[in-house]
Parts: C-alpha cells; sequence; structure tokens
C-alpha cells in the first residue's frame, strides 16, 4: 500500500508529537525557543567539524523556515539546555523521492557519546514512520566511527562511499552514505 500523499504537516498535525524522558533528557519538537540553540550546535559544527560541508553560519531563520515546513526536527533537552538535534528533509525535489528523508543528528561536544544521538534517532525515525515515509538516508563525513556506530546501531545499513567529495578545512573528504527502510 502507497503512504498517504498528505504533506508532513498535515500528517503531523494528526499524529500526536513524542516526549520521552530518558533519565532528566526530554526528548521532543523543536519550538521556536529552540531555534537559537539549535543554530549555536549547526554553526559550530560549520566552523569546527566535517559533519557539514557548509563553509558560512546558517542564520536563525533557516531554521524558522525548516520548522514551518512541517518537516520534523526535534530536540534533545534538560534543564541546562539543548544538548543535539535531530532533523530531516526531503532527499530531493523530484516527486518520486516524496517517501524518501535525508536525516541529520548533531550533538554538542558535551553531550556526545552520552546516548543523546541515539535517543534523537528513535524519536526522529518513528515520527518519520508515522508520516509514510519509506527510506532514511544518512550522509556521514569520514572518518567518524562514532557516527557510522551510531547509524549501524539504529538500523542502517552502509550502501556506498563517495571518494573525495568534499573539501573542508584544507582536506579532501570521503562520504559514506547508509540507508534505513522504514516500511
Amino acid at each position: 500500500m502507497a503512504p498517504s500523499s498528505q504533506s508532513g504537516k498535515a500528517i503531523r498535525e494528526r499524529v500526536p508529537a513524542t516526549v520521552r524522558h530518558d533519565g532528566a533528557m526530554l526528548i521532543r519538537p523543536a519550538e521556536a525557543d529552540d531555534l537559537t540553540a539549535i543554530t549555536a550546535i549547526y554553526n559550530h559544527e560549520v566552523d569546527q567539524g566535517v559533519a557539514t560541508f557548509d563553509t558560512e553560519h546558517r542564520p536563525v531563520s533557516a531554521w524558522a523556515t525548516h520548522l514551518a515546513d512541517g518537516e520534523p526536527l526535534l530536540v534533545a533537552a534538560d534543564d541546562a539546555g539543548v544538548h543535539g538535534y535531530a532533523s530531516a528533509f526531503p532527499y530531493r525535489p523530484k516527486l518520486g523521492y516524496r517517501f524518501t528523508r535525508e536525516a541529520s543528528i548533531y550533538v554538542t561536544p558535551t553531550g556526545q557519546g552520552q546516548g543523546v544521538g541515539r535517543r534523537l534517532y528513535v524519536d526522529l525515525l518513528a515520527d518519520l514512520e508515522s508520516r509514510g515515509m519509506h527510506l532514511v538516508l544518512a550522509a556521514v563525513a569520514l572518518p567518524n566511527p562514532a557516527s557510522l556506530a551510531l547509524h549501524t546501531a539504529c538500523g542502517f545499513e552502509e550502501v556506498g562511499t563517495m571518494r573525495e567529495v568534499g573539501h573542508k578545512h584544507d582536506r579532501w573528504i570521503d562520504v559514506t552514505w547508509l540507508q534505513k527502510k522504514l516500511s
């Protein structure tokens, strides 16, 4: 049976948001008040890492647009603030790709290795499945054994590596693509 052709926003309105407590950490849909923290986490990776090939900071308004579009945007937060976020967006604009999403997880340096990424992925994948998505893709810039381990633990399988596809911080970077079938 083909997934519903309803927009992600319509499905989001029909399916209640998942809210879970994992110890003191809460995984919940992002709100407007979270966008500054999400922007800071992302822009840290722009400056310091290779998880994104962006070289310019992304403004808060870009995240506001993502939130308004109704695509998933979840945060891992506690009383100290936001420690990570998960997002998904259409893989390609062509209609034939409408049931495929590309997912991204970003975690603060202090939150890494604490299970934050896994908790975010569990809820993100459930959200995408509830929207009728069929396949989730993820791109991991190499080397990143922790991210590859996270994706494998969450049921993703490696489907290929593109050699020297990106260039950042004065070096060529390989990217491994992974996928997980939801339905």
